[in-house]
C-alpha cells in the first residue's frame, strides 16, 4: 500500500484546522486506498500543545491514518539521531539548521521531508495553520483529491486524469513530481494596509522582489499579481491543468511534491525570512519537470497575532529578509532557467550537486542591490508613519546585521544542500521512538 505524509507545521493555536486536515486525511485514504500518516509538526507553548493533543486523542480516523503529532523534543529526538547516524560534518550547526530558534518555513518543512522519509512515503502534502478549505454544496473540497489522482504518474498516464494538458509530447516520459493550487482571500503576505495608505508606495516595496536591472513595466506586472493568490473567487468546479506549473500560481498551503524532489534537494532554512519555502517549486518548473495545477485552492486568513503591535513588527522584519533573501535567489533562478533541463540526470532526477553549487556561487554577489532595497524601505516606510516610521528605526539599527544574515543563510542552504542525501537516507533507517511522539 502506497504511503504518503500529509503535514501541518504549526506553532499557533489551531484546533479547527487540525480538525479539518485530519479529514482531508480521511478522504484520501478512503477515496484512493493509501495509508496516511498525518503528520502535525508542532512547535507551539505547552498549553496550546495539549489543546491540539485532546483534537488528536478523540479524533476517530479512518482505517490506514497514522497520526503523528511531535512537539519540537520529539523532533529534536529524532533529529539528533538521523545526524549522528548520517556522519555529516558540523553536526551542531545542521541541528540548528534543521531545527533552529527562530521562525523557519523552510526548516519546519524540511523536518516533514526527513519525518516522511523515516514512515516510507512516497510523497509529502502540505497545509498551513492560517488557511481553511473551501466547499460546494455543503462538501468539504480537498485539495489532497487532485494530488492523488496524478502525482508520481508519468506525464503521459497522468494526462487522462486532468481538465487539459499544456505540456510538449517530449515530457511524456517524465513523472509528475509536484501538484498544487493557490489561495483564495485575503493576500498571502500582510501588506494590504500600505496598498490602501499610498499605491505608489505599496508599488515601490513590493518591486523590490525583483532583480533591480528589470525594466518598469515588467516591475509593475509583477507588483499586480504578487501575493495576491487566486483572487477571491469560490470554487464552482474543477479544473486541472498538466503543465510546467508557474510559481506564481501555486502556494506552500496547497503543495503536494514526490519524494524524487524532495529528498534530492531541501529547502532553504532562512530564518525569520517569508518565501524561504517556495524553493521547489521554481527547481521543478526550472528542470522542465511536469506537474499539476488545479483550483481547489486554500481560503487564506490572518491570525490574531498578525494584528498586533509585536506581530506587526516581527512581520515586517520576515518581509524585509524575504526582499534580501531576493538577491541570491534570483541569481540561482535565472541561472536554473538557463540550465533547463541539464538540471537532471537520463532518469529525470534532480542533480543536488548542481543546486548546492548555484546556491554557493550566488553568496558572492554584489550587496549593494541589497543596500539600495534597505533605503527605499527605510524612505517608503517613513513616508507611511505610525507604526511603519517605528520599524524604519529598527531597520535603521538592524539593517546591516540583516544584510550579513542573508548572505548567511545562502551559505548555509548550500551547506545543507551538499548533506542532504546523507541524511534522507539516515532518516530511512532511524525512525520515530516510541513513546516519544503522541502518535494515535
Amino acid at each position: 500500500m502506497r504511503r504518503i505524509c500529509l503535514t501541518l507545521p504549526t506553532n499557533r493555536a489551531c484546533a479547527e484546522t487540525i480538525s479539518a486536515i485530519g479529514e482531508e486525511a480521511d478522504h484520501a485514504a478512503e477515496r484512493f486506498g493509501v495509508e496516511v500518516h498525518l503528520l502535525i509538526l508542532d512547535s507551539s507553548g505547552k498549553q496550546t500543545f495539549a489543546e491540539h493533543a485532546e483534537v488528536v486523542a478523540g479524533a476517530r480516523r479512518a482505517p490506514n491514518v497514522i497520526t503523528h503529532h511531535l512537539d519540537e523534543e520529539d523532533q529534536r529526538d529524532f533529529l539528533s539521531r538521523v545526524i549522528r547516524r548520517s556522519g555529516v560534518i558540523k553536526p551542531d550547526l545542521m541541528l540548528d539548521l534543521m531545527l533552529p530558534s527562530g521562525v523557519s518555513y523552510g526548516a519546519c518543512t524540511n523536518r516533514a521531508f526527513l519525518i516522511a522519509a523515516a514512515l516510507g512515503c512516497r510523497s509529502v502534502h502540505r497545509r498551513d495553520s492560517d488557511s481553511r478549505y473551501q466547499t460546494l454544496n455543503g462538501e468539504t473540497v480537498f485539495p489532497v483529491h487532485h494530488e492523488l489522482t496524478s502525482l508520481g504518474k508519468t506525464a503521459a498516464d497522468a494526462a487522462d486524469g486532468v481538465s487539459e494538458t499544456m505540456l510538449a509530447p517530449e515530457h511524456a516520459a517524465k513523472p509528475v513530481v509536484m501538484v498544487g493550487s493557490s489561495f483564495v482571500g485575503e493576500l498571502s503576505v500582510d501588506i494590504g494596509e500600505i496598498s490602501r495608505l499610498d499605491s505608489g508606495i505599496y508599488h515601490d516595496v513590493v518591486s523590490l522582489w525583483a532583480p533591480r536591472h528589470w525594466p518598469d513595466e515588467r516591475k509593475r506586472e509583477l507588483v499586480e499579481e504578487s501575493f495576491r493568490g487566486a483572487g477571491t473567487d469560490p470554487f464552482v468546479r474543477d479544473h486541472s491543468t498538466l503543465t510546467h506549473v508557474d510559481p506564481m500560481r501555486v502556494d506552500m498551503c496547497n503543495i503536494s511534491f514526490l519524494d524524487e524532489v524532495y529528498e534530492r534537494v531541501p529547502l532553504p532554512p532562512a530564518t525569520d525570512t517569508i518565501g524561504s519555502d517556495y524553493f521547489l517549486m521554481h527547481l521543478v518548473h526550472d528542470g522542465t519537470l511536469p506537474g499539476v495545477l488545479h483550483n481547489r485552492n486554500i481560503v487564506n486568513h490572518y491570525t490574531a497575532e498578525r494584528r498586533t503591535d509585536a506581530g506587526f513588527m516581527a512581520y515586517q522584519m520576515r518581509l524585509t529578509k524575504f526582499f534580501l533573501s531576493m538577491l541570491y535567489f534570483n541569481l540561482i533562478y535565472d541561472r536554473m532557467a538557463a540550465a533547463g533541463a541539464t538540471l537532471l540526470d537520463d532518469d529525470f532526477h534532480v542533480r543536488p550537486e548542481m543546486v548546492a553549487e548555484l546556491a554557493r556561487e550566488s553568496a558572492g554577489a554584489d550587496r549593494e542591490e541589497n543596500v539600495h532595497r534597505l533605503d527605499v524601505l527605510d524612505r517608503s516606510y517613513r513616508e507611511l508613519g505610525g507604526r511603519y516610521a517605528e520599524f524604519a528605526e529598527i531597520l535603521a539599527s538592524h539593517g546591516r546585521q540583516w544584510l550579513e544574515e542573508a548572505r548567511a543563510d545562502i551559505e548555509d542552504f548550500a551547506l545543507l544542500a551538499e548533506a542532504w542525501q546523507s541524511l534522507v537516507r539516515a532518516s530511512r533507517s532511524t525512525g520515530i521512538r516510541p513513546g516519544t511522539s503522541s502518535c494515535v
